[in-house]
């Protein structure tokens, strides 16, 4: 993996976001086999950057499978980007530090956290949390009450990390009915530069907020299926050519929406599988795998995307 320090550049791209393979043993062990396939198949893609969070259920790894999967992406060839997550909570994240800063990553995402906190409690923590891993985060806002309940005092402490360097990235996924209107990420750019933030809820909102919000990057987890359209979506809007990037946007709607229906990460554990990339098991608990009566609309979903991506190919020749 690329070891180099994390600059603004590296939030303008694709940032792709992989489940966890898993065999399908009692254990659910890690399958690292399965997810190089995974990776291969999304850097064959043009996507050099990888985060591995929510849709890898990091939530609910246990220590053994996280040091497991920080040695492999340690391994992983120098053009990737990779960027793994840790906590939610403190005490999580504490015990994640030294295995972190055994490896060097460029910056580490922040899950959100649902516990009690506020906005200097939150501040406090992550400046520990980053003095004890060795290297600085991206923060994951997807609630305008992840900082606390004071959104201003919030968005405050998001500043003073990011002034302080604790901070070099925001990853932005607080869902709207219409991302034109969100007062809330207008209040956040005015405290943080736009080219530290990136859209990070898949191709939904990204030409809104690459085109209107002139944020950074987007992250998907579609793009571990269709890299080649994720990319293709964000350099459409990168020259401008919007119509281009909301014709791409519209192909992973039918899949987005069985994401939102079905939940975001079984779905995609399942559709990468039915996708033919590579055999990724089941999500762990707390979830429960995706059930067989909803196998036949999502491989209908994933074949469009794949025949949409193959035609994507073939015009860029």
């Amino acid at each position: 993996m690329r070891k180099h320090a994390f600059s603004e550049r590296d939030m303008s791209g694709v940032f792709a976001v992989p489940s966890l393979a898993r065999r399908n043993d009692p254990n659910r062990t890690v399958d690292i086999a399965a997810n190089q396939r995974v990776v291969d198949h999304i850097a064959r893609g043009g996507i050099t950057r990888l985060i591995y969070g929510g849709n890898a259920c990091l939530q609910q790894v246990t220590l053994a499978e996280y040091e497991q999967l920080l040695e492999w992406l340690a391994r992983l060839s120098d053009d990737l980007l990779c960027i793994p997550s840790a906590g939610p909570s403190f005490g999580r994240a504490m015990d994640q530090a030294p295995l972190l800063r055994r490896h060097g990553f460029p910056v580490v995402m922040m899950l959100p956290n649902s516990d009690p906190r506020d906005a200097l409690g939150m501040e406090a923590g992550i400046q520990e949390f980053v003095a004890a891993a060795g290297m600085p985060v991206m923060v994951y806002l997807n609630d305008e009450a992840n900082f606390g309940v004071n959104r201003d005092d919030g968005l405050d402490a998001i500043a003073r990390l990011v002034d302080s360097n604790a901070c070099v990235a925001v990853k932005y996924a607080v869902a709207r009915m219409d991302p034109v209107d969100d007062p809330y990420l207008a209040d956040l750019l005015r405290r943080v530069e736009r080219k530290k933030v990136g859209s990070g809820m898949g191709e939904r909102p990204a030409v809104v907020h690459l085109r209107d919000w002139k944020i950074a990057g987007y992250t998907s987890g579609l793009a571990c299926i269709a890299p080649q359209l994720g990319q293709a979506l964000f350099t459409s809007c990168l020259s401008g050519d919007y119509s281009r990037a909301e014709e791409i946007r519209r192909r992973f709607l039918p899949l987005e929406d069985l994401r939102d229906a079905w939940g975001a990460s079984r779905v995609l554990q399942a559709a990468i599988e039915l996708a033919g990339i590579a055999t990724t098991g089941s999500v762990p608990p707390f979830q429960s795998p995706l059930g067989a009566g909803r196998i036949p609309e999502l491989l209908k979903a994933v074949q469009a995307l794949q025949k949409d991506a193959a035609g994507a190919s073939i015009a860029s020749r």
